[in-house]
């Protein structure tokens, strides 16, 4: 768990900006679920090693609860009990704090910070690939270059297996070992289930299926797995969601990966995960979810969406030497030469502070000069000195740090001088 510093937070906290500017151009209202959860929700569809790493106790009521490590099984009970028969879809915004325990590790935390979308109501494609477009446009609007999908889709590897008579559990200790690319262990597991000769095959084939051309990789992965109904369907969806994104006119590249697994458990359908060429970690990731909502006592609710990871995402922007597109500000320091002129420096401060330009006050008792130096270090723009001769005159020397000029402008005109950069 890390301290930010000033750049560092400033990253943050423009990757969070952006996410939520974006949440509301595409229609998204943001929700806020507690950090502090119900053990058996948060547990319930995590996957195997997400539980293993939450950091859950008993409360001083006795209750087991945990603090939250993903956001998708608190906007379900959010959904469920608060929202259930709210006009669909619902387009649910959530970004905050999460917490496992992992071992620390170049972009992972033991607290990190995430910013989700979450489209809830709509089984159609058009709503997968809406997802995939909202994180391409937050990925291409923080200024990213050479950044892929990874894209697949958990219906074709649970179809199969489903056909096989493997049950829901068994199928599941599988996809934690190929969401950590361990296929040849996965295949072993299959073995000992007693699963046909064809479905070893066909899962080693699929695992062998993937590449830029997603036509061509789609058409493989059908041929793969002839025989299995369920995964044919799953393919079918997943060549539509494709193509529905192209033709959409959102261009960015794509991997297809027939073999491809994530490890949360409650993902059903297309699931996916961008990266950027610089990391070998994806920096966010999502998918499909048709049974969560029920899963939790509501009524049959399908639903997509795509948790971002903020830290990743500010991470990537450091090393890709991507600077926060802030615009300029006007950024004041007062200097009151002599100390009777303390209040009335704090009182323009005042005046400047309602005029929205940041200031602030010296209040070391430096000179002036040391006051000037350490105003220039702080990349403040304009200084204000107080001098006795010229607030007697209602006036006050206002010096322009980046043109290192100055001059002597009337105190009821001072911050409209400091707003036109005049000075």
């Amino acid at each position: 768990m890390r301290d930010f510093l000033p750049k560092e937070a400033e990253r943050m906290r423009y990757v969070e900006q952006t996410a939520r500017e974006l949440a509301q151009l595409y229609g998204y209202e943001e929700v806020i679920t507690p950090v502090v959860e119900s053990y058996d929700l948060l547990a319930a569809k995590s996957g195997e090693e997400i539980r293993e790493r939450m950091y859950a106790f008993n409360d001083l009521g006795g209750r087991r609860v945990a603090l939250r490590p993903e956001f998708t099984a608190s906007i379900a009970r959010l959904v469920v009990t608060k929202m259930m028969y709210e006009p669909k879809p619902l387009r649910l915004f959530c970004v905050g704090s999460l917490y496992r325990y992992d071992e620390p590790q170049m972009g992972r935390f033991r607290e990190f910070w995430q910013s989700n979308y979450e489209l809830i109501g709509s089984s159609k494609p058009e709503a997968d690939a809406e997802i995939l477009i909202l994180t391409h446009d937050l990925i291409e609007r923080l200024g990213f270059r050479n950044h892929w999908f990874k894209i697949g889709h958990m219906g074709i590897l649970r179809g199969i297996l489903s056909q096989e008579g493997v049950k829901e559990e068994q199928q599941n200790q599988m996809m934690q070992l190929l969401d950590k690319k361990q296929w040849d262990e996965a295949l072993s597991v299959a073995q000992g289930l007693g699963v046909s000769e064809k479905c070893r095959a066909t899962m080693k084939n699929l695992f062998e299926t993937r590449g830029k051309d997603a036509s061509k990789i789609l058409e493989k992965a059908r041929e793969n797995v002839q025989g299995y109904e369920d995964a044919i369907v799953a393919v079918e969806n997943l060549r539509e969601i494709v193509e529905l994104t192209k033709q959409s006119g959102a261009k960015f590249q794509m991997l297809i990966e027939a073999g491809f697994a994530r490890g949360l458990e409650y993902y059903t359908g297309m699931i996916f995960e961008p990266y950027v060429t610089e990391r070998e970690t994806a920096v966010s990731g999502g998918g499909r979810y048709d049974k969560l909502v029920e899963l939790f006592g509501g009524e049959s609710t399908p639903a997509v969406g795509v948790a971002n990871g903020i830290d990743r995402l500010a991470l990537a922007m450091k090393n890709q030497k991507i600077s926060p597109k802030v615009p300029e500000e006007r950024r004041v320091a007062i200097i009151p030469v002599i100390e009777e002129l303390k209040a009335k420096a704090i009182d323009l401060s005042l005046m400047l502070r309602k005029a929205k330009i940041s200031t602030e006050v010296e209040v070391m008792g430096r000179t002036v000069s040391r006051a000037l130096e350490d105003a220039d270090r702080k990349n403040v723009t304009h200084v204000v000195i107080v001098g006795p001769e010229e607030f007697k005159e209602g006036k006050v020397v206002l010096r322009n740090m980046k043109k290192r000029e100055q001059t002597t402008v009337e105190i009821k005109n001072l911050p409209k001088q400091i707003l036109m950069g005049k000075s």
